[in-house]
């Protein structure tokens, strides 16, 4: 049975693994995660062939051209994530924002640094976007829960 007031950021008694646990047999944090992922997907479309195709076709550097992607789909994910993902932890929209924005930037680190190492290994500046994006979704899932989004 769910226990309703636990949730990935609610205090569990026990270990961190007794935590963790809790958390991973709690369905709405896998629901979260579902939306998530699709509000990520929408931003994917946003980012890779609404803004980072077009802009490395144009010649732009393609990590310039993934810092400009991201800047456009993190508005967008913003707004879905507050309104649909976790609109019941909703608070105000500048602080939160605000946290959302840092959880991005540091996001934005590890996909660049994924995209970079990929691109360098072979891997074509398209295909390493889309691996990289799905690499990092997990800590910016995490990241935004913890965070961004927390229960008071």
């Amino acid at each position: 049975m769910e226990r309703p007031a636990a949730a990935l950021s609610a205090p569990v008694s026990g270990s961190r693994r007794d935590r963790l646990d809790a958390a991973l047999r709690l369905r709405r944090n896998w629901q979260q995660l579902g939306q998530f992922c699709l509000v990520g997907a929408i931003g994917y479309v946003i980012n890779v062939f609404g803004v980072y195709r077009p802009l490395v076709h144009a010649g732009v550097h393609f990590l310039a051209a993934a810092t400009c992607s991201f800047l456009v789909a993190v508005t967008s994910n913003y707004v879905l994530n507050r309104f649909w993902t976790f609109r019941a932890h909703r608070a105000g929209v500048g602080a939160q924002g605000m946290r959302f924005f840092v959880v991005s930037l540091v996001s934005l680190g590890a996909n660049l640094a994924v995209l970079d190492l990929l691109v360098a290994s072979g891997a074509g500046k398209l295909v390493g976007q889309a691996i990289a994006i799905v690499l990092v979704t997990p800590l910016n899932f995490v990241g935004n829960k913890l965070w961004s989004f927390r229960r008071r």
